[in-house]
């Protein structure tokens, strides 16, 4: 492979730093600098390593509802351990149902391994923009006092503060099975009643994999002094645990997955178990821009919430001015779960989709001409009154990203976040990408022309003066950094 031209005018602080490399560290050092200054991007497949799991080991589930019915068959099922992670396990009738599931699992198992992980914070409040509460931890304790010690749910606080970073951790373990899903356990996500939440939903076997992020879960977050049990009365409030928290996110921030590296062999594909929080040495997101970097023919990306860090709309920008095709599967303002209708009050909160949806219409006048020449495909979901929360990528049917991710500033900077990077060189999965992409856009409809995206002038009365004042003061930016 040529290198790159060494014609390109540097910086001259890039050339100082790239002299004092090459004379006091290694090659491998000085590569990667020279790499990051020269915008030449080492194949993914040369950087990473994984797990090699049978493609037949690998199931895309194809709704909600199969999501939890399988997940509470396998739980009902488990004979060696039940790891959850997930932002909150929600006290509503889905959420109970999952709970009961794991006590009745461990009260004819009692030498299952158990534990359940959430957010700290999340499961310490109601709900936003409802009557204030005690939050999903009321749930755990009362659960508890019924039927007895066993199934612990422990509060990981990523953050002092809520605003300022959740546990966004996904993935359940069952014995040698691992689902991975952006969802949450509750009502919506699980299709309890009329409304559903759309997610991407995989089960994939491997002893491998399920021993790797179920060590995460038991090695790292329960055995650190800052998680706690929430199932109990003596609970600390975060005040008097400060100090452990501040501790507890420098780990994480140098924590990674761990596994023995094995060769590819014929019939699997690959799975790289991916751990990452704030900006410094994220390697979530540098899996993100590489993948994108690397896009040849097509890349699919969704995302619930049209926010794209700055990193990722430029890296985005480069492949549609090289020609590359780009489709970007997104929600409706309608689809967003802070969507408040016109007939109904209004609160702050309302405000939100109005925000993204904004974006959206800067981003649709900014490459109209590739929406035109179809380079540029963007779909917005909407279907009744359910919502959308789907996450992740597809890249020339080769790597698949898995992910909670939302791909906006507040999981790039603020949250901790997992991902599972699958390498499929030999297009063995191509079929079950291809037809999890037609179900979701299944009820989601082309953008051609960015003029048919509503306007600051047409929202109502209510939200037009907030989104005005915000604007006045410059909030909005800020809001799109935490949102």
């Amino acid at each position: 492979m040529r290198g790159p031209s060494l014609s390109r005018s540097f910086p001259l602080a890039d050339i100082i730093q790239i002299v004092k490399l090459k004379s006091f560290s290694g090659p491998s050092k000085l590569l990667s600098v020279w790499h990051r200054l020269s915008g030449h991007t080492p194949l993914l497949s040369d950087q990473l390593c994984g797990i090699p799991v049978m493609a037949t080991s690998f199931r895309t589930l194809r709704s909600p509802c199969e999501f939890a019915k399988t997940l509470t068959e396998h739980i009902l099922g488990a004979q060696q351990r039940i790891f959850i992670s997930a932002l909150y396990l929600e006290d509503d009738e889905a959420g109970r149902a999952v709970l009961d599931a794991v006590y009745t699992a461990k009260d004819a198992r009692p030498e299952l391994e158990v534990a359940v992980f959430v957010d700290w914070h999340r499961a310490q409040r109601g709900l936003i923009g409802k009557t204030p509460s005690q939050g999903n931890a009321t749930l755990y304790k009362a659960k508890a006092l019924e039927r007895g010690p066993g199934v612990p749910v422990y509060g990981v606080p990523v953050q002092k503060s809520e605003l300022m970073g959740i546990l966004h951790l996904k993935g359940i373990v069952i014995d040698d099975n691992v689902f991975y899903s952006g969802a949450s356990l509750n009502n919506v996500y699980l299709h309890w009643k009329e409304n559903y939440r759309l997610d991407r939903y995989h089960l994939i076997h491997s002893p491998a994999l399920a021993d790797t992020m179920a060590g995460l879960l038991g090695n790292v977050l329960r055995a650190n002094s800052a998680v706690h049990p929430l199932d109990t009365t003596k609970t600390p409030v975060t005040v008097e645990i400060r100090g452990k928290i501040a501790r507890f996110r420098r780990l994480l921030g140098t924590t990674r997955y761990t596994f023995e590296k094995e060769g590819l062999a014929p019939g699997h594909v690959y799975i790289t178990p991916l751990l990452g929080i704030g900006v410094r040495r994220n390697e979530i997101n540098a899996t993100i821009l590489n993948l994108i970097r690397q896009v040849e023919r097509h890349l699919v990306l969704f995302t619930p919430y049209f926010n794209l860090p700055g990193p990722i709309r430029r890296a985005i920008s480069r492949k549609i001015q090289a020609g590359r095709r780009i489709t970007i599967v997104l929600g409706d303002k309608a689809a967003n779960d802070f969507y408040i209708p016109p007939d109904q009050p209004f609160k702050a909160i309302g405000a939100i989709p109005y925000l993204y949806e904004a974006n959206l219409r800067r981003f649709c006048k900014t490459y109209q001409k590739a929406i035109d020449s179809r380079l540029l495909n963007i779909y917005a979901w909407r279907h009744d009154t359910n919502t959308f929360h789907v996450k992740g990528m597809l890249v020339d049917e080769n790597f698949m990203l898995l992910t909670g991710h939302n791909l906006n500033p507040r999981a790039w900077r603020l949250d901790l976040e997992n991902a599972l990077l699958i390498h499929d060189p030999q297009r063995l999965l191509a079929a079950q990408n291809r037809a999890e992409i037609q179900r979701i856009t299944a009820h989601a409809r082309r953008i051609d022309h960015y003029e048919e995206i509503e306007t600051t002038d047409t929202y109502p009365p209510p939200v037009r003066r907030l989104i005005r004042r915000l604007a006045r003061i410059r909030i909005d930016r800020l809001l799109n950094q935490i949102l």
